[in-house]
């Protein structure tokens, strides 16, 4: 897991956002949000979607499993 903590840095720092920022956007701790950035562990679904949301990219950009960053909406 760790490509997701790498991908929701890339994400976040391509919208310029801080950490502090984007969790309470995600409506989420900080401590935690900076957890997924950090390890990528530990991540529920619920949160998992609401990152791609924010970031408009797929679950499977997220994870890793593709490279394509677009969802096509």
């Amino acid at each position: 897991m760790e490509n997701l903590g790498k991908r929701l840095k890339e994400c976040r720092k391509a919208m310029h956002l801080r950490q502090e920022e984007t969790a309470k956007m995600l409506d989420i701790g900080y401590s935690t949000y900076r957890r997924y950035e950090q390890s990528g562990k530990g991540v529920s679904f619920e949160d998992a979607v609401k990152m791609a949301k924010l970031f408009h990219v797929s679950l499977d950009y997220l994870g890793g499993l593709v490279d394509e960053a677009e969802t096509g909406e």
